[in-house]
């Protein structure tokens, strides 16, 4: 029987940008380049690129032989685990390449090996032939390729010692999957990797989320509905003094790298006056935005009962049901705001980010980060210009390491 080597790689510019993939299959016993499979495929994450260029390999492989055994070596320490089974996949955007890429060899066939970068520089050379191709508007092509030389001459280079990146590999961005389940995934998927507060040294710096719940405004004493559907409302006096606190503390710490806001106007001008003291810009999140509460903005919550009594006592027992009058259930609140903190994990991946937000997606990150039942939201107590935070790995796990802190606005 045939044996081959699959080396793939992908990479992404941008995470999400212009991606490709590079794949190379090999002969096992003589070490001879088989296949070579290249593509640029447009925007795309880095992990979508990493699978794609499995699929091209395998698929590759299979051509030459699908009787054979299949080695696949790559650098991307997420795609081995998954696809050795080891750690499950969370990301909905995962789910159906890592099952392709499982369909093309029976299982019994194949074996997976993680591989540091040096050691996969074919792949990674291919994948960048690829995206510099694309970027000139132009397909990969084999005959022009010269990705088998140049990884074999860097190779040479490492042997005495010396090795230099290209300017196309330094460009490429290593960032992982989008951590964490969706709504519609459902919150209590583990993983089976050690959870992140064990993680390993290889998983690197997580993108950490401090999340700000907003100043008060004239509605928050009150204990009023203030979504997104009602008034819009800014801040009060003592929530400007509150986020000036904030953002002295912080400036302390000296860790936050970047500030996203919800678009409603009591978070960006939280935002600001953040901003300000940290010397930051300040850019907006949509789905960062609070549920819009329907016919119930501006109440209380006793006011709602009396004049809602069903709705509320329906929408208090199933996260699917909506405020009176077509506001947003918590379902949907929730899908919401997982895709957004998908995108930013992606853009943020490694650092520090202040999320300035309200009470509902602070409450809804923290749910989904435990793994907890929607009806959790109602046991928790978030209070007005308090802090959270949460660590996003690169394994899809997530680790709360605070929660409502208040202590920066006293004294």
């Amino acid at each position: 029987m045939r044996e081959f080597i699959v080396e793939a790689d992908g990479g992404s510019r941008g995470n999400p940008g212009p991606a490709g993939y590079g794949a190379v299959v090999i002969d096992a016993a003589t070490g001879e380049t088989l296949a070579e499979r290249a593509e640029y495929i447009g925007v795309a994450t880095n992990n979508v690129a990493e699978y794609r260029g499995l699929i091209a390999g395998l698929r590759a492989a299979h051509e030459l032989d699908p009787t054979a055994t299949v080695h696949v070596r790559m650098d991307s320490k997420l795609v081995i685990e998954q696809m050795s089974g080891r750690w499950k996949i969370k990301h909905p955007d995962m789910k159906p390449l890592a099952f392709e890429a499982a369909r093309v060899f029976p299982p019994a066939q194949v074996t997976y090996e993680w591989i540091p970068r040096e050691q996969n520089k074919h792949a990674d050379r291919l994948a960048n032939e690829a995206m510099d191709a694309g970027k000139r508007g132009e397909r990969w092509s084999a005959a022009d390729s010269t990705a088998e030389l140049e990884a074999a001459d860097a190779k040479a280079a490492s042997a005495v010692g010396g090795h230099a990146p290209t300017a196309a590999e330094g460009t490429r961005t290593t960032v992982a999957e989008g951590a964490g389940t969706t709504a519609a995934e459902g919150a209590g998927t583990t993983a089976a990797a050690p959870s992140s507060g064990w993680a390993p040294a290889d998983m690197g710096a997580p993108a950490t989320f401090v999340l700000l719940r907003h100043g008060e405004t004239p509605l928050t004493p009150q204990k009023r509905f203030s979504g997104s559907g009602g008034s819009d409302p800014a801040l009060s006096a003592a929530g400007r003094e509150q986020a000036e606190r904030v953002g002295a503390a912080l400036a302390r710490r000296g860790t936050v790298q970047a500030i996203v806001s919800s678009p409603l106007a009591r978070t960006r001008e939280t935002a600001g006056i953040v901003a300000a003291r940290l010397g930051l810009d300040v850019t907006t999140e949509e789905g960062l935005r609070e549920t819009d509460f329907g016919a119930w903005e501006g109440l209380t919550f006793g006011e709602a009962r009396e004049r809602y009594p069903d709705d509320l006592t329906a929408w208090l027992a199933d996260p699917e049901a909506r405020p009176t009058g077509g506001g947003e259930s918590f379902a949907a609140t929730a899908e919401r705001v997982a895709a957004a903190r998908d995108k930013l994990i992606a853009a943020y991946a490694g650092r520090t980010v202040l999320l300035v937000t309200h009470v509902t997606p602070i409450k809804t990150l923290v749910r989904l980060a435990l793994g907890a039942p929607p009806e959790s939201l109602f046991r928790m107590e978030l209070s007005a210009a308090s802090l959270s935070a949460i660590a996003y790995y690169a394994d899809g796990n997530a680790s709360v390491r605070l929660f409502n802190d208040t202590s920066h606005l006293r004294g």
